[in-house]
C-alpha cells in the first residue's frame, strides 16, 4: 500500500493513510457484429466462397448428377483418407519442416498389415499394431536424420521415402496383396463400416482433426511449434525446444500417415505398393489452402478439412461432368499454386514482424 502527504485542501487522505489504486478498465472487445464480419470476411474463410463458387457452377454444368445428397455423401466418403493425409503433414509444416515420406509411409502400413493378415494367424489387431509401429520407426529415423544430423528437411524426407519404396518392391514384387481374409470382419469395417451413408474414415478424419486443432491451438505445446515455424532463432531464445518439437512433428506425421495407410488397406481389401502415392500432391494442396483459412498465415486442422472439402468438391464434380482424366490434377495443381502464393505472402510477412520482435541476444 502507498501514502500520500497531507492535502493542503485538506480534502485529500491525511499523511499515513493508505490510498488505492484506481481500479484498470476491463479489457474492450469488438462488438459481435464486428467480430462476425471479420470472422466470415474472404479473408478469413475465402475457400468457404470458393467451395459455394464450385458448387453452383457444377450444379449447372452437370445438373442431373452433381446437386444431390448422394454426390455430398460422395465427396466426403471418397476424400476422408485424403483428408487423414493431409493432417498428417499439417503438424511438421506448423514448424517448418518437410515430411515427403507419407505417401510411403502410407503404402507401406498397407502392406505390411495386409500381408500379415493374409500369411499369419495374429489377426488385424497384432497386424494393424505391427504396421503402426513401422510408422513410428520411420517417423523417428526420419527425426534423427533432420533434426539431429541437420539434414534439409526436404531433401532427408524424399530420400527416406525412396528407401520405404525400396523396401515395399522388394517386399510384394510391386503387386497388390490380396486375399479372403482382408474383406472379412473385423479388418474390413476398419474402413467400410458405414452409418448415415457416410463410411466410418469421415468419423476418423473428425477425430483426428479435433484433436490437433485442440493440440496446436489450446496447449502450451502449440503455441511453441507456432513459434518455432515463424522465427525457430527467436523461439530458442526464449527457451522453447525447438529441435524437440520438430522431431515430434515427423513422428506424429508419421502414426497420421499409417493410420491412413491401414484404413485405405480397409477400404479396397487389399495392400497396395503404390497407394499413398496419389495422395502426396492433394495432401500438400488441402494443407497450404487450409493455411490461408481461420489462422490466416498458420497450418491448421480446421483449414485443411475446409481445402479438402474444396478439392474433393471440384475433383468430383469434375468426374460428373467431364471425363477428361487429366482434369482433376489440373485442378489441384492450379489450387496448389495459387494457395503457395497467398500463403507464402502471409507467412513471410508474419516472418518478418516477429524478427522485428525478436530479442536480440546480447553481445558476449
Amino acid at each position: 500500500m502507498s501514502t500520500t502527504a497531507a492535502d493542503p485542501t485538506g480534502t485529500g487522505p491525511s499523511l499515513g493513510e493508505p490510498t488505492e489504486a484506481p481500479p484498470a478498465s476491463p479489457p474492450t472487445r469488438p462488438p459481435l457484429g464486428r467480430r462476425a464480419l471479420t470472422g466470415l470476411s474472404f479473408t478469413n474463410i475465402g475457400a468457404v466462397y470458393v467451395w459455394i463458387v464450385i458448387i453452383v457452377v457444377f450444379s449447372f454444368w452437370a445438373p442431373d448428377t452433381f446437386p444431390t445428397w448422394q454426390t455430398f455423401q460422395q465427396v466426403l466418403n471418397s476424400n476422408a483418407v485424403t483428408g487423414l493425409v493431409a493432417l498428417s503433414v499439417v503438424p511438421p509444416l506448423a514448424a517448418r519442416v518437410f515430411d515427403l515420406s507419407i505417401a510411403y509411409t502410407m503404402s507401406l502400413t498397407g502392406v505390411i498389415t495386409a500381408k500379415v493378415i493374409i500369411s499369419t494367424d495374429i489377426g488385424a489387431g497384432g497386424a494393424i499394431a505391427l504396421a503402426m509401429g513401422t510408422a513410428l520407426v520411420i517417423g523417428v529415423i526420419n527425426g534423427i536424420v533432420v533434426v539431429t544430423l541437420r539434414v534439409d528437411s526436404f531433401i532427408a524426407t524424399l530420400a527416406t521415402g525412396s528407401l520405404i519404396q525400396a523396401f515395399i518392391t522388394m517386399f510384394t514384387d510391386g503387386t497388390s496383396i490380396t486375399g479372403v481374409k482382408l474383406l472379412r470382419e473385423p479388418f474390413a469395417s476398419i474402413g467400410q463400416k458405414s452409418a448415415g451413408g457416410f463410411t466410418i474414415p469421415v468419423l476418423y478424419l473428425l477425430v483426428v482433426a479435433t484433436a490437433l486443432w485442440f493440440v496446436l491451438e489450446h496447449t502450451a505445446s502449440g503455441r511453441r511449434l507456432y513459434a518455432t515455424g515463424f522465427n525457430s532463432d527467436a523461439a530458442r531464445l526464449q527457451g522453447v525446444p525447438t529441435d524437440r518439437l520438430r522431431f515430434l512433428t515427423l513422428v506424429a506425421s508419421s502414426a497420421i500417415a499409417g493410420c491412413a495407410g491401414v484404413v485405405f488397406a480397409s477400404q479396397i481389401g487389399s495392400g497396395s505398393p503404390e497407394a499413398g502415392t496419389p495422395y502426396l500432391l492433394s495432401s500438400y494442396a488441402a494443407a497450404f489452402v487450409g493455411a490461408t483459412q481461420l489462422r490466416a498465415g498458420r497450418f491448421n486442422s480446421w483449414g485443411t478439412v475446409i481445402a479438402i472439402l474444396l478439392l474433393g468438391t471440384g475433383t468430383v464434380g469434375l468426374g460428373l461432368a467431364t471425363s477428361a482424366q487429366w482434369a482433376p490434377s489440373l485442378f489441384t495443381g492450379l489450387v496448389l499454386i495459387v494457395a503457395l502464393v497467398v500463403t507464402g505472402g502471409r507467412l513471410g510477412l508474419r516472418t518478418r514482424l516477429t524478427r522485428r520482435r525478436a530479442p536480440r541476444k546480447e553481445a558476449a
